[in-house]
């Protein structure tokens, strides 16, 4: 028998396998139809069967993400039961001392989220675990709040974020030592090696279930309501103001609502077509605000009722999008980019921290390929500043955070609260932002200028490599370790940090930075969840025409860095 036949043969085996244990009356149906496909010699559908088994969805750092149907390399019922006796076995390995540990279950409105966090609660329970399950579908951030609210030895979200409609996810938080942070090195993998034996014996039905676990009541959404309020409450009237909200067809809505009106800001007008939970996500093609289109139907809105600002969460409303008025492009809006909103809350948190007396204690932190003028803000200010690696689990974890950011549209601006990113509470400090600006008769998008006008122009940019095949950004990081470049562009490079063995408080990965002569700053390093190499790219300039023109040859320079073989 050839390889291929092997291989065919070994999925078609898992796939029986797998039937025998899955509870789910449609992916049963689903692998069914796919195995009498095979079996009549359908070469695609043999080809999806390998796809399906010939590997398993790995559990990491960000938990499980991946498409939802039948298979091991598939987000199904199967999986996310196996996932929580590996989790609920992790636990138990190390009880506390006050009984056995709790978990709180959160879950957005994708397809499946509520089946697969009931499915959880029960296992869990089975387990002998204490189990929550929040009291409905709430966003991640809730979630993230209820594991250090109600003293949780962890926490799980199912949400996918704002992934493709087809697609969910199993986020895992953990309490004690941790806060309340995202899984990281090496919990993950000790937490995966017991989701593998549970998958090894190959029998679903053996997991003890139960009904026994509790639902949340209100008011842990009304704490957490109540908390980020305080955040920043409006001050004073602010008749006329007139702003956009899109919940991008997620959770957002219904709990951002509620803060509004606690914290004294007016009612946005929303876009309504986006505003209810709809995991099908009908009117986008991406539920991600960074994507093009994505706030088309927001800024149609805003044109309609003259709009000062548009304010966004993606559908799990851990992400924060802004926008803003500008007549140079076309449209007439303008989003703002993650570091540029990630700036100006960073400035909001420095002046806070400052005034509150703090001082080197106290941090602003961002991931090394976020904007580097964070750093000159907390400098600015007195304060200690950090670079982590990529993620709201690394930079959660800076010492004395007081603020951190993510250029992917994360912020976290109450870390004594929240310790992951956070849509809602930042959309609260923007509010406050904007409602200080006018009343000092500014606009959202002077708030941009006065923050150039005082620290400098700075511009960020991307290029991407995409491949077929992923050992090609293997090769390329390899040959730039091998000959290291002297110049990107027109511009020489100063020095290189290679963080392949870690560096100074940096933990491994596989990234490059380089610190250009004139300032500027080159990041290289593989996408984590496409087949991407990436470089991320500074620059500060005297103006900001000169920032878009060191941006531009930077760019062209970038391009070749990581041009591929």
């Amino acid at each position: 028998m050839s390889d291929r036949g092997a291989a065919v043969t070994d999925a078609t085996d898992a796939a029986r396998a797998w039937l025998a244990q899955d509870p789910d009356p449609v992916t049963r149906a689903e692998l069914d139809q796919l195995l009498a496909a095979a079996d009549a010699g359908d070469a695609s559908a043999a080809a999806d069967l390998a796809d399906r088994f010939g590997t398993r969805l790995a559990f990491g750092t960000a938990g499980l993400r991946g498409r939802l149907g039948a298979g091991s390399n598939r987000m199904n019922r199967v999986l996310v039961m196996q996932a929580a006796a590996g989790l609920a076995a992790y636990l138990l390995a190390a009880p506390g001392p006050d009984g056995p540990p709790t978990v709180v279950i959160g879950y957005d409105g994708r397809r499946n989220s509520d089946v697969f966090a009931r499915d959880s609660a029960e296992v869990f329970a089975g387990a002998g675990l204490r189990a929550i399950l929040l009291p409905r579908l709430l966003p991640t951030p809730v979630l993230a709040f209820a594991v250090r609210h109600l003293g949780a030895d962890a926490g799980v979200m199912v949400t996918a974020s704002h992934n493709p409609p087809d697609d969910n996810g199993y986020k895992v938080y953990l309490g004690g030592a941790d806060d309340g942070a995202q899984i990281v090195p090496p919990a993950d993998a000790e937490i995966a090696a017991h989701i593998q034996r549970v998958a090894d014996a190959g029998d679903l039905a053996s997991i003890p279930r139960s009904h026994g676990y509790e639902t949340a009541s209100e008011d842990v959404v009304e704490a957490y309501v109540a908390a980020t309020a305080a955040v920043s409450p409006a001050p004073g009237s602010l008749e006329g103001m007139t702003w956009v909200y899109t919940a991008m067809h997620g959770v957002g809505w219904e709990t951002l609502s509620k803060i509004l009106e606690r914290a004294g800001y007016p009612a946005p007008a929303l876009v309504t077509a986006q505003t209810e939970p709809d995991g099908t996500f009908p009117t986008v093609a991406f539920p991600n605000p960074e994507e093009p289109g994505a706030m088309d139907l927001a800024f149609e809105t805003a044109r309609r009722v003259d709009a000062e600002f548009v304010i966004a969460n993606d559908p799990d409303a851990d992400r924060l999008a802004v926008a803003v008025p500008d007549a140079d492009v076309a449209g007439g809006w303008r989003p703002l980019t993650g570091n540029e909103v990630g700036l100006l809350l960073g400035w909001r948190a420095a002046r806070l921290a400052a005034t509150a007396g703090a001082g080197r204690e106290a941090s602003l932190a961002c991931s090394l390929v976020s904007s580097p003028g964070l750093a000159v803000v907390a400098e600015r200010y007195g304060l200690s500043s950090h670079a982590t690696l990529t993620g709201f689990k690394w930079i959660s974890r800076a010492p004395g955070i007081v603020y951190g950011f993510e250029e992917a549209l994360g912020y976290l601006v109450n870390p004594e609260t929240v310790r992951d990113k956070d849509g809602i509470s930042a959309a609260v400090a923007m509010l406050g932002l904007v409602a200080e600006a006018r009343g000092r008769g500014a606009t959202a998008a002077d708030l941009l200028r006065d923050f150039q006008e005082e620290f400098g122009y700075f511009a960020s940019g991307q290029v991407s490599l995409r491949v077929q095949d992923v050992s090609v950004i293997g090769r390329i990081m390899a040959r730039l370790r091998a000959e290291p470049p002297r110049a990107v562009g027109a511009v020489a490079v100063e020095r290189i940090d290679d963080l392949l063995h870690g560096l100074d408080d940096l933990p491994p990965g596989d990234v490059l930075r380089l610190w250009l002569v004139d300032g500027s700053r080159v990041v290289v390093r593989p996408s984590g969840t496409e087949p991407k190499l990436k470089a991320y790219l500074d620059v500060r300039g005297e103006t900001a025409a000169d920032a878009r023109e060191r941006l531009g040859a930077l760019e062209a320079g970038a391009k070749e860095l990581v041009a591929s073989e």
